[in-house]
């Protein structure tokens, strides 16, 4: 059973929690990921995930500044203060032969967003104000059960709802060593991806 003080309460008492934007991308390199995001591997610096947020900081909102490191099979890419998870029309291309996970949080405007993509096709989200896809996945079916039974129905995706979803669709249980002992590969992408 998920047990939300047990087991994420952490991440929605962190300062991250205010505004950020993740994306997992499954059996690609983060090298992969920030070629197919537009970048180039060897324009980035390897960072911790404080220093990128540190670096982020010193450009424009329009400049998509990502921090990108593998956790398992899967690429993750960790953003403060971004839109990059929320924006379909970055992570639908993204996903091209692949699966996507994203989950995006603006605690300022009260904005979340979810979204699990398989191969350019969004199979489940949840949309700010207007909430999750109406039609449920068979094998996300019993986790929406249990979200509901340990978080209520109106629950916000930050506090650990959002993280929930990700950990069943990926096998990835986010926890602070990764957030913050991961090395990073930081620096600045186009604002529209490349699905080479």
């Amino acid at each position: 059973m998920i047990t939300p003080s047990d087991d994420y309460a952490w991440f929605a008492d962190s300062s991250l929690a205010e505004a950020y934007s993740f994306i997992f991308v499954r059996g690609l390199t983060p090298e992969q990921l920030v070629a197919r995001m537009g970048g180039r591997a060897a324009d980035f610096s390897r960072t911790t995930l404080n220093e990128s947020i540190d670096a982020g900081s010193y450009y424009n909102y329009k400049t998509q500044f990502v921090a990108v490191t593998s956790v398992g099979d899967w690429a993750f890419v960790a953003q403060h203060n971004s839109w990059l998870g929320a924006d379909d029309k970055f992570t639908v291309p993204l996903s091209a032969g692949t699966r996507l996970v994203s989950l995006y949080r603006l605690d300022i405007k009260g904005l979340e967003d979810f979204r699990w993509v398989e191969d350019g096709e969004i199979r489940f989200g949840f949309w700010a104000q207007e909430g999750y896809s109406e039609k449920v996945p068979d094998e996300l079916v019993e986790t929406m059960k249990q979200i509901d039974h340990d978080y209520g129905k109106n629950h916000d995706l930050y506090q650990g709802p959002g993280l929930v979803l990700i950990e069943r669709l990926t096998g990835i249980k986010l926890t602070p060593q990764i957030l913050e002992g991961s090395t990073y590969l930081s620096g600045v992408i186009p604002e529209q991806p490349t699905t080479t």
